[in-house]
């Protein structure tokens, strides 16, 4: 069972592409989208989010696109799943229940769960999930650009 939500699945993944893609040039949603077999729609809300917190940085211009705006080693996926859970659902999610029951007994239980999860996800940074990557052969190596004219 994944306790993560798509958001934060994707949040991850695209944190990580972009870290293993973003060099020389920065990424372009609309490339991070056709790796992942998805909409770029699906990912603006998300990136744009990312940008906010200081995750990624957004160039403008039609070579534009998304890179990181901190050090590999200094984002960690606990991050990035902070950032996504705090986007705003769009699909109409049910409100949360709200009773005594719900607020002094469950809510604790799930917020302490919550906590764990997220401090083992703390222990794991986008530099630990490039060279996973890169070891296990999950991404295509990256062609020597030739700049000579």
């Amino acid at each position: 069972m994944i306790l993560l939500s798509r958001r934060s699945l994707l949040a991850i993944a695209a944190v990580t592409d972009i870290a293993l893609h973003a060099r020389p040039m920065p990424v372009s949603a609309k490339a991070l989208a056709a790796r992942h077999n998805l909409p770029p729609r699906h990912l603006e809300p998300i990136l744009q989010a990312l940008v906010r917190q200081g995750i990624l940085k957004g160039l403008r211009g039609p070579r534009g696109g998304y890179e990181l705006a901190r050090e590999r080693r200094r984002i960690t996926a606990g991050d990035i799943v902070r950032i996504a859970m705090s986007v705003t659902e769009e699909d109409g999610a049910p409100p949360l229940p709200e009773s005594r029951l719900v607020e002094a007994i469950i809510m604790p239980v799930v917020e302490k769960g919550t906590g764990i999860f997220l401090a083992a996800l703390d222990e794991v940074t986008v530099e630990d999930l490039c060279n996973r990557a890169q070891t296990e052969g999950a991404v295509e190596p990256m062609s020597a650009i030739d700049f000579t004219i």
